[in-house]
Protein backbone atom coordinates (compact mmCIF):
# COMPACT_ATOMS: atom_id res chain seq x y z
CA UNK A 1 0.00 0.00 0.00
CA UNK A 2 1.63 3.02 -0.65
CA UNK A 3 2.06 5.81 1.94
CA UNK A 4 0.42 9.41 2.04
CA UNK A 5 2.95 11.89 1.91
CA UNK A 6 2.09 14.90 4.66
CA UNK A 7 2.17 17.93 2.76
CA UNK A 8 4.48 20.36 4.35
CA UNK A 9 3.75 22.93 5.90
CA UNK A 10 4.17 26.76 5.15
CA UNK A 11 6.26 28.91 6.70
CA UNK A 12 4.29 31.53 8.81
CA UNK A 13 3.69 34.86 7.68
CA UNK A 14 6.55 37.39 8.84
CA UNK A 15 5.38 40.11 10.88
CA UNK A 16 7.04 42.91 12.49
CA UNK A 17 6.66 43.03 16.31
CA UNK A 18 5.86 46.15 17.89
CA UNK A 19 7.15 47.65 21.01
CA UNK A 20 5.23 46.12 23.82
CA UNK A 21 5.35 47.27 27.81
CA UNK A 22 3.58 47.37 30.80
CA UNK A 23 2.23 50.62 32.76
CA UNK A 24 1.14 50.47 36.72
CA UNK A 25 -1.02 53.40 37.92
CA UNK A 26 0.11 52.97 41.96
CA UNK A 27 -2.77 54.57 44.34
CA UNK A 28 -1.91 55.14 47.97
CA UNK A 29 -3.57 57.80 50.34
CA UNK A 30 -1.44 60.70 52.09
CA UNK A 31 -2.23 63.34 54.51
CA UNK A 32 -5.49 62.75 53.25
CA UNK A 33 -5.76 62.60 49.42
CA UNK A 34 -5.64 60.19 47.26
CA UNK A 35 -2.75 60.08 45.52
CA UNK A 36 -0.91 58.78 42.28
CA UNK A 37 2.78 57.67 41.73
CA UNK A 38 4.44 59.82 38.28
CA UNK A 39 7.85 59.46 37.24
CA UNK A 40 10.11 61.72 36.03
CA UNK A 41 10.99 61.19 32.11
CA UNK A 42 14.79 61.34 31.32
CA UNK A 43 15.75 64.33 30.28
CA UNK A 44 18.26 63.01 27.48
CA UNK A 45 18.44 63.10 23.77
CA UNK A 46 17.11 60.04 22.40
CA UNK A 47 14.01 59.91 24.63
CA UNK A 48 10.38 60.54 23.81
CA UNK A 49 9.18 62.89 26.35
CA UNK A 50 12.10 64.27 27.75
CA UNK A 51 11.69 65.53 31.58
CA UNK A 52 7.92 64.84 31.00
CA UNK A 53 5.79 62.95 34.35
CA UNK A 54 4.50 59.20 33.57
CA UNK A 55 3.25 56.37 34.61
CA UNK A 56 5.74 53.95 35.99
CA UNK A 57 6.74 51.33 33.77
CA UNK A 58 8.67 49.46 31.13
CA UNK A 59 9.37 47.36 27.85
CA UNK A 60 8.55 43.30 28.45
CA UNK A 61 12.21 41.53 28.91
CA UNK A 62 11.36 38.30 27.50
CA UNK A 63 14.07 36.43 29.00
CA UNK A 64 12.90 37.64 32.53
CA UNK A 65 8.86 38.02 32.45
CA UNK A 66 7.30 34.60 32.17
CA UNK A 67 4.05 36.59 32.32
CA UNK A 68 2.31 40.45 31.74
CA UNK A 69 1.70 40.12 35.43
CA UNK A 70 5.52 39.02 36.25
CA UNK A 71 6.31 42.40 34.41
CA UNK A 72 4.40 44.83 36.33
CA UNK A 73 5.77 43.06 39.72
CA UNK A 74 8.92 43.59 38.55
CA UNK A 75 8.26 47.22 36.92
CA UNK A 76 6.75 48.06 40.30
CA UNK A 77 9.90 47.10 42.56
CA UNK A 78 11.86 48.92 40.02
CA UNK A 79 10.08 52.04 40.22
CA UNK A 80 9.05 51.97 43.60
CA UNK A 81 10.53 49.01 45.58
CA UNK A 82 7.29 48.44 46.89
CA UNK A 83 5.55 45.20 47.00
CA UNK A 84 1.58 46.05 45.73
CA UNK A 85 -0.85 44.32 47.97
CA UNK A 86 -2.92 44.47 45.35
CA UNK A 87 -2.17 44.11 41.55
CA UNK A 88 -4.92 44.57 38.52
CA UNK A 89 -5.08 44.47 34.74
CA UNK A 90 -6.65 47.25 33.52
CA UNK A 91 -6.60 47.11 30.23
CA UNK A 92 -4.43 47.86 26.78
CA UNK A 93 -3.73 50.49 24.74
CA UNK A 94 -1.74 50.67 21.30
CA UNK A 95 -1.29 52.17 18.18
CA UNK A 96 1.19 53.96 15.53
CA UNK A 97 1.46 56.91 16.94
CA UNK A 98 1.70 56.65 20.91
CA UNK A 99 5.37 56.23 21.09
CA UNK A 100 7.52 57.92 18.60
CA UNK A 101 9.91 54.47 18.71
CA UNK A 102 7.77 52.44 16.58
CA UNK A 103 4.24 50.76 17.09
CA UNK A 104 3.83 50.63 20.44
CA UNK A 105 1.34 48.31 22.87
CA UNK A 106 0.98 48.57 26.54
CA UNK A 107 -0.71 46.73 28.98
CA UNK A 108 -1.48 48.55 31.80
CA UNK A 109 -1.94 47.82 35.50
CA UNK A 110 -3.60 49.22 38.53
CA UNK A 111 -1.49 48.68 42.00
CA UNK A 112 -2.84 49.66 45.32
CA UNK A 113 -0.28 50.34 48.43
CA UNK A 114 -0.17 51.92 51.98
CA UNK A 115 1.26 55.04 52.50
CA UNK A 116 5.14 54.43 53.37
CA UNK A 117 5.75 55.05 56.76
CA UNK A 118 7.62 58.42 55.59
CA UNK A 119 5.35 59.84 53.44
CA UNK A 120 7.87 62.05 51.65
CA UNK A 121 10.49 59.12 51.32
CA UNK A 122 8.98 58.46 47.30
CA UNK A 123 9.17 62.61 46.35
CA UNK A 124 12.44 62.74 44.78
CA UNK A 125 13.63 64.83 41.66
CA UNK A 126 12.73 61.20 40.10
CA UNK A 127 8.81 60.63 41.50
CA UNK A 128 6.54 62.03 43.47
CA UNK A 129 2.85 61.01 44.79
CA UNK A 130 0.85 63.54 43.20
CA UNK A 131 -2.85 64.33 44.56
CA UNK A 132 -4.85 62.55 42.01
CA UNK A 133 -7.16 65.37 40.54
CA UNK A 134 -4.13 67.31 39.99
CA UNK A 135 -2.62 64.61 38.35
CA UNK A 136 -5.52 64.22 36.32
CA UNK A 137 -5.11 68.00 35.06
CA UNK A 138 -1.21 67.28 33.91
CA UNK A 139 0.35 66.48 30.51
CA UNK A 140 1.96 63.15 30.67
CA UNK A 141 3.99 61.59 28.66
CA UNK A 142 2.49 58.94 25.99
CA UNK A 143 -1.02 58.42 26.27
CA UNK A 144 -0.72 57.63 30.13
CA UNK A 145 -3.17 60.50 30.93
CA UNK A 146 -5.97 58.36 29.37
CA UNK A 147 -4.99 55.33 31.47
CA UNK A 148 -5.11 57.34 34.57
CA UNK A 149 -7.84 58.48 33.86
CA UNK A 150 -9.56 55.24 33.26
CA UNK A 151 -7.40 53.49 36.72
CA UNK A 152 -9.16 56.10 38.49
CA UNK A 153 -12.66 55.59 36.83
CA UNK A 154 -12.13 51.96 37.64
CA UNK A 155 -11.09 52.25 41.38
CA UNK A 156 -13.81 54.51 42.22
CA UNK A 157 -16.43 52.44 40.30
CA UNK A 158 -14.73 48.97 42.04
CA UNK A 159 -14.74 50.48 45.91
CA UNK A 160 -18.74 51.04 45.29
CA UNK A 161 -18.87 47.57 46.02
CA UNK A 162 -16.09 45.62 47.41
CA UNK A 163 -12.90 45.94 50.04
CA UNK A 164 -10.52 47.62 47.86
CA UNK A 165 -9.56 50.60 50.35
CA UNK A 166 -8.14 48.34 52.94
CA UNK A 167 -5.41 47.64 50.92
CA UNK A 168 -4.40 51.32 51.02
CA UNK A 169 -3.42 50.81 54.59
CA UNK A 170 -1.11 49.85 56.93
CA UNK A 171 -1.91 47.19 58.78
CA UNK A 172 -3.62 46.93 61.58
CA UNK A 173 -6.11 49.74 61.22
CA UNK A 174 -9.52 50.56 62.39
CA UNK A 175 -13.11 50.67 61.58
CA UNK A 176 -13.11 53.99 61.34
CA UNK A 177 -9.92 54.46 59.48
CA UNK A 178 -11.15 52.09 57.17
CA UNK A 179 -14.56 54.17 56.45
CA UNK A 180 -12.12 57.30 56.52
CA UNK A 181 -10.19 55.69 53.26
CA UNK A 182 -13.49 54.90 51.50
CA UNK A 183 -14.50 58.51 52.28
CA UNK A 184 -11.25 59.86 50.51
CA UNK A 185 -11.38 57.25 47.60
CA UNK A 186 -15.25 58.22 46.81
CA UNK A 187 -14.95 61.87 47.98
CA UNK A 188 -18.02 61.74 49.70
CA UNK A 189 -19.43 61.03 53.50
CA UNK A 190 -20.62 57.62 54.27
CA UNK A 191 -23.36 56.42 56.69
CA UNK A 192 -21.42 54.88 59.94
CA UNK A 193 -23.72 52.38 61.01
CA UNK A 194 -24.25 50.79 57.43
CA UNK A 195 -20.13 50.75 56.97
CA UNK A 196 -19.48 48.87 60.40
CA UNK A 197 -22.48 46.51 59.54
CA UNK A 198 -21.27 45.98 55.67
CA UNK A 199 -17.64 45.20 56.65
CA UNK A 200 -18.33 43.20 59.28
CA UNK A 201 -21.03 41.06 57.70
CA UNK A 202 -18.54 40.56 54.68
CA UNK A 203 -16.18 38.21 57.62
CA UNK A 204 -13.37 39.41 55.42
CA UNK A 205 -11.47 40.87 58.22
CA UNK A 206 -9.71 39.01 61.49
CA UNK A 207 -9.43 41.18 64.83
CA UNK A 208 -5.94 41.88 65.57
CA UNK A 209 -6.83 43.11 68.85
CA UNK A 210 -7.27 46.95 70.43
CA UNK A 211 -4.91 49.24 69.22
CA UNK A 212 -4.22 52.64 68.89
CA UNK A 213 -6.90 54.85 66.97
CA UNK A 214 -8.28 57.93 66.47
CA UNK A 215 -7.86 60.79 69.28
CA UNK A 216 -5.66 57.67 70.73
CA UNK A 217 -8.17 55.78 72.12
CA UNK A 218 -8.35 51.97 72.24
CA UNK A 219 -9.88 50.20 68.94
CA UNK A 220 -10.57 46.98 67.49
CA UNK A 221 -7.50 46.47 65.27
CA UNK A 222 -8.20 44.52 61.77
CA UNK A 223 -6.04 42.63 59.06
CA UNK A 224 -7.28 40.96 55.91
CA UNK A 225 -8.00 37.72 55.89
CA UNK A 226 -7.00 37.00 52.04
CA UNK A 227 -4.77 39.14 50.48
CA UNK A 228 -4.97 37.57 47.03
CA UNK A 229 -8.04 39.08 46.04
CA UNK A 230 -11.06 42.11 47.28
CA UNK A 231 -14.13 41.24 49.06
CA UNK A 232 -17.47 42.04 46.64
CA UNK A 233 -20.32 42.90 48.53
CA UNK A 234 -23.66 42.26 47.40
CA UNK A 235 -25.12 46.31 47.29
CA UNK A 236 -23.44 49.62 46.77
CA UNK A 237 -22.65 51.72 49.75
CA UNK A 238 -24.73 54.43 51.24
CA UNK A 239 -23.98 57.91 51.47
CA UNK A 240 -25.40 60.27 54.30
CA UNK A 241 -25.89 62.48 51.59
CA UNK A 242 -28.33 59.76 50.32
CA UNK A 243 -29.99 58.19 53.00
CA UNK A 244 -32.73 56.50 50.61
CA UNK A 245 -30.44 54.92 48.64
CA UNK A 246 -29.57 51.17 48.98
CA UNK A 247 -27.59 50.16 51.90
Amino acid sequence: MATRKTPARAAPPSFARPLTSVDVTIFTVISEQLRVLLVRRPDTDGEPFPGRLALPGGFIDVDIDASLHDCALRKLAEKTAFHAPYLEQLGSWGSATRDPRGWCATHAYFALVAAPADEGAADNTASEWVEVEAALRKRLAFDHADILACAVERLRGKVEYTSLPAFLLQEPFTLPQLQRTYEIVLGRPMDKSAFRKRMLDAAFLAEEGPISGDAGRAAMGYRVRDRERAAVFPRTFRSVENPNAKA
